[in-house]
């Protein structure tokens, strides 16, 4: 059974970088789509990005791309989001979700395997 744990989160000012963690465990990654996720109060949950099985296709939400970047380790069995040039509106609960053999889809119906979320909290 798949586990994910995120990790990474934390308080930064506006234009800072973060990278988030998403550490796998129970099986191989290289196995899973992999998708990253948000959810500000009292919004619904979207796709930030997300990769397809073997990496055959990447996938930005239009807010983010051009300053987020997703990638996988699979010696450490982890895939990353780097966050740059963070702004106030990406403050939310980020999570890592992942599906076996799936496509790099911005849909969290896709996925069936969750993290349990970490905060990220952009503000001067």
């Amino acid at each position: 059974q798949l586990q994910l744990v995120e990790s990474g989160g934390g308080l930064v000012q506006p234009g800072g970088s973060l990278r988030l963690s998403c550490a796998a465990s129970g099986s191989t990654l290289d196995d899973y789509a992999i998708g990253w996720f948000r959810q500000a109060p009292r919004k619904e949950r979207e796709g930030v990005s997300a990769f397809s099985y073997r990496i055959t296709s990447t996938n930005y939400a239009a807010s983010v791309k051009g300053r987020f970047t997703i990638s996988r380790d699979s010696a450490k069995n982890t895939v990353y989001l780097q966050m740059n040039s963070l702004k106030p509106e990406d403050t939310a609960v980020y999570y890592c979700a992942a599906r076996k053999y799936g496509s790099s889809s911005l849909s969290s119906t896709h996925y069936n395997y969750w993290g349990q979320g970490t905060q990220i909290t952009v503000s001067s």
